[in-house]
């Protein structure tokens, strides 16, 4: 397994930025898928973002679709650049990881501790 520690969440106004971080620790990061998750309160968890270790291939879900991006590097840091936001945006943010690029679709091995994101009208 990889530990996961997400930074970048806030405050934002609608329309505004928001650039997510996730760190990671584990020699073997750069084997490991890496994908987003959020929960908003009352709401069950749902996927976001996926992105495979080679960062070849992603997907982002419908509800994201053009506005977030997903991107990895090296440095074992996986981003979620969050675009044109929006008040239903608003949830805590996970970070995930698999070693199968499909695991971290639904149900990923590994996942931090979470940052809030609220986006406000």
């Amino acid at each position: 397994q990889v530990q996961l520690v997400e930074s970048g969440g806030g405050l934002v106004q609608a329309g505004g930025s928001l650039r997510l971080s996730c760190s990671a620790s584990g020699h073997t990061f750069s084997h490991y898928a890496m994908g987003w998750f959020r929960q908003a309160p009352g709401k069950d968890r749902e996927f976001v973002a996926a992105i495979s270790w080679q960062g070849g291939a992603s997907y982002v879900a419908a509800s994201a679709k053009g506005r977030f991006t997903i991107s990895r590097d090296n440095k074992k840091t996986v981003y979620l650049q969050m675009t044109r936001l929006k008040p239903e945006d608003t949830a805590v943010y996970y970070c995930a990881a698999d070693p199968e690029y499909d695991a971290v679709h639904g149900n990923p091995g590994s996942w931090g501790q979470g940052t809030q994101v609220t986006v406000s009208s």
